[in-house]
Protein backbone atom coordinates (compact mmCIF):
# COMPACT_ATOMS: atom_id res chain seq x y z
CA UNK A 1 0.00 0.00 0.00
CA UNK A 2 2.91 2.33 0.69
CA UNK A 3 4.01 1.93 -2.95
CA UNK A 4 0.59 3.25 -4.07
CA UNK A 5 1.00 6.29 -1.79
CA UNK A 6 4.44 7.01 -3.21
CA UNK A 7 3.12 6.76 -6.78
CA UNK A 8 0.24 9.12 -5.93
CA UNK A 9 2.63 11.64 -4.38
CA UNK A 10 4.95 11.33 -7.38
CA UNK A 11 2.06 11.99 -9.78
CA UNK A 12 1.25 15.23 -7.94
CA UNK A 13 4.91 16.29 -8.01
CA UNK A 14 5.19 15.58 -11.75
CA UNK A 15 1.96 17.53 -12.35
CA UNK A 16 3.40 20.39 -10.32
CA UNK A 17 6.52 20.41 -12.50
CA UNK A 18 4.50 20.37 -15.72
CA UNK A 19 2.19 23.18 -14.58
CA UNK A 20 5.11 25.21 -13.24
CA UNK A 21 7.04 24.81 -16.49
CA UNK A 22 4.01 25.71 -18.61
CA UNK A 23 3.26 28.76 -16.47
CA UNK A 24 6.87 29.97 -16.56
CA UNK A 25 7.09 29.39 -20.31
CA UNK A 26 3.86 31.31 -20.85
CA UNK A 27 5.05 34.20 -18.71
CA UNK A 28 8.21 34.53 -20.81
CA UNK A 29 6.81 33.86 -24.29
CA UNK A 30 3.43 35.61 -24.35
CA UNK A 31 3.37 39.09 -25.81
CA UNK A 32 1.41 41.48 -23.58
CA UNK A 33 0.11 41.81 -20.05
CA UNK A 34 -3.35 40.44 -20.74
CA UNK A 35 -1.90 37.28 -22.29
CA UNK A 36 0.78 36.90 -19.63
CA UNK A 37 -1.84 37.23 -16.94
CA UNK A 38 -3.10 33.69 -17.54
CA UNK A 39 0.25 31.94 -17.16
CA UNK A 40 0.96 32.71 -13.48
CA UNK A 41 -2.65 32.79 -12.33
CA UNK A 42 -3.69 29.51 -13.91
CA UNK A 43 -0.82 27.14 -14.59
CA UNK A 44 1.60 28.20 -11.90
CA UNK A 45 -1.14 28.28 -9.26
CA UNK A 46 -2.02 24.70 -10.15
CA UNK A 47 1.68 23.82 -9.97
CA UNK A 48 2.15 25.24 -6.48
CA UNK A 49 -1.17 23.71 -5.43
CA UNK A 50 0.00 20.30 -6.64
CA UNK A 51 3.22 20.57 -4.62
CA UNK A 52 1.23 21.46 -1.52
CA UNK A 53 -1.18 18.56 -2.08
CA UNK A 54 1.76 16.19 -2.59
CA UNK A 55 3.28 17.43 0.66
CA UNK A 56 -0.02 16.99 2.51
CA UNK A 57 -0.31 13.44 1.16
CA UNK A 58 3.28 12.65 2.13
CA UNK A 59 2.92 13.81 5.71
CA UNK A 60 -0.57 12.34 6.05
CA UNK A 61 -0.07 8.94 4.43
CA UNK A 62 3.65 8.20 4.89
CA UNK A 63 4.58 10.03 8.10
CA UNK A 64 1.15 9.75 9.74
CA UNK A 65 1.02 13.45 10.68
CA UNK A 66 -1.74 15.88 9.77
CA UNK A 67 -0.41 18.98 8.03
CA UNK A 68 -3.20 21.52 8.45
CA UNK A 69 -1.12 24.61 7.60
CA UNK A 70 -0.45 23.33 4.07
CA UNK A 71 -4.19 22.96 3.53
CA UNK A 72 -4.66 26.57 4.63
CA UNK A 73 -1.90 27.73 2.26
CA UNK A 74 -3.56 25.84 -0.62
CA UNK A 75 -6.97 27.36 0.10
CA UNK A 76 -5.44 30.83 0.41
CA UNK A 77 -3.58 30.38 -2.87
CA UNK A 78 -6.66 29.24 -4.79
CA UNK A 79 -8.75 32.07 -3.36
CA UNK A 80 -6.29 34.92 -3.92
CA UNK A 81 -4.96 34.09 -7.41
CA UNK A 82 -8.23 34.98 -9.24
CA UNK A 83 -8.58 38.19 -7.22
CA UNK A 84 -5.03 39.21 -8.06
CA UNK A 85 -5.63 38.47 -11.74
CA UNK A 86 -8.77 40.61 -11.65
CA UNK A 87 -6.85 43.55 -10.14
CA UNK A 88 -4.06 43.25 -12.72
CA UNK A 89 -6.58 43.11 -15.58
CA UNK A 90 -8.49 46.16 -14.32
CA UNK A 91 -5.27 48.12 -13.88
CA UNK A 92 -4.17 47.22 -17.41
CA UNK A 93 -7.55 48.23 -18.82
CA UNK A 94 -7.56 51.55 -16.95
CA UNK A 95 -4.05 52.45 -18.10
CA UNK A 96 -3.99 51.13 -21.68
CA UNK A 97 -7.51 51.07 -23.07
CA UNK A 98 -10.00 53.75 -24.02
CA UNK A 99 -13.67 53.26 -23.10
CA UNK A 100 -14.65 53.07 -26.77
CA UNK A 101 -12.18 50.21 -27.38
CA UNK A 102 -13.93 47.75 -25.08
CA UNK A 103 -17.21 45.96 -25.82
CA UNK A 104 -20.55 47.08 -24.40
CA UNK A 105 -21.68 45.51 -21.15
CA UNK A 106 -25.32 45.07 -22.21
CA UNK A 107 -26.37 46.73 -18.95
CA UNK A 108 -27.70 50.13 -18.00
CA UNK A 109 -24.18 51.36 -17.25
CA UNK A 110 -20.71 50.58 -18.60
CA UNK A 111 -17.49 49.20 -17.16
CA UNK A 112 -16.87 50.16 -13.54
CA UNK A 113 -13.31 51.31 -14.20
CA UNK A 114 -14.57 53.95 -16.65
CA UNK A 115 -17.97 54.90 -15.27
CA UNK A 116 -19.39 55.13 -11.79
CA UNK A 117 -22.32 52.77 -11.35
CA UNK A 118 -25.67 54.40 -10.67
CA UNK A 119 -26.41 55.19 -7.05
CA UNK A 120 -29.01 53.00 -5.34
CA UNK A 121 -32.52 54.39 -5.22
CA UNK A 122 -33.74 55.13 -1.71
CA UNK A 123 -37.48 54.91 -1.10
CA UNK A 124 -38.99 56.78 1.84
CA UNK A 125 -41.89 55.59 4.05
CA UNK A 126 -44.46 57.00 1.62
CA UNK A 127 -43.08 55.08 -1.36
CA UNK A 128 -41.43 58.14 -2.94
CA UNK A 129 -37.86 58.31 -4.20
CA UNK A 130 -35.54 60.42 -2.06
CA UNK A 131 -33.08 62.71 -3.78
Amino acid sequence: MEMFYEILITVFLVLAGIFGLAGSFGLVKLRDTMQRLHAPTKATTLGVGSVLIASMLYFGLIKGQLSFHELLITIFLFLTAPITANFIAKTYMAMNMKPEDIPETERAYGWAIFEDPPQPVVIDDEGQEEA
